[in-house]
């Protein structure tokens, strides 16, 4: 069973960007807030990186700007967590969050490697908790795409995982019409 730490020894979402603003966190620190502890991020390796560049470039033909693509950048999903997902397809338009995070998604994704049990359990919860609809996760070690949705916001899960291949192709439940091939997302073989 995960335990999280009591509310008081958390991190609110404002009391980190608090810390931004008294300098004892810099915006290029490589760091997100997950239920209430600062976590810092892995770096990113050549294929991480690879993912990351494929999955924006094939999410912005795909979605033509019916939505923002945001990569890594913050997104407030709660009091207590501001993840910065490796790629995000939020509501609206880029003005629209000249003044705040966006504290909604229409997809997540991101992509793991060594960051795998992480992102499959704490940020899968994190952003079902949210009440994103649709989350990816770029499995760089399977070659694969796992596919979560129907969230549950109290349970904190994904009611529906599968797994999506090379050869297939997923649509963005957000956005009918909007497709992306898996091939286009994943890296070539080692």
């Amino acid at each position: 069973m995960t335990q999280t730490a009591p509310a008081e020894a958390r991190y609110t979402s404002q009391a980190y960007f608090n810390l931004v603003e008294t300098g004892d966190l810099h915006a290029d620190d490589s760091v997100e807030l997950l239920e209430g502890v600062i976590i810092a991020m892995s770096p990113k390796n050549p294929r991480h990186a690879s993912a990351t560049t494929r999955v924006d470039t094939a999410l912005r033909q795909a979605v033509a700007g019916r939505a923002v693509v945001r990569v890594q950048l913050p997104m407030i999903t709660g009091a207590y967590s501001v993840p910065e997902p490796d790629v995000a397809v939020v509501p609206g338009r880029d003005s629209d969050y000249d003044d705040a995070h966006p504290t909604a998604a229409l997809l997540v994704v991101e992509i793991a490697d060594s960051s795998l049990l992480q992102d499959r359990l704490t940020k899968a919860a994190i952003y079902a908790a949210a009440g994103i609809a649709q989350y990816w996760l770029v499995n760089l070690r399977d070659d694969c795409i796992e596919v979560f949705s129907a969230p549950n916001m109290g349970a904190r899960s994904y009611a529906e995982r599968r797994i999506a291949r090379r050869g297939e192709c997923l649509g963005l439940a957000a956005l009918p019409g909007s497709s992306v091939e898996v091939d286009d997302m994943l890296p070539t073989g080692r």
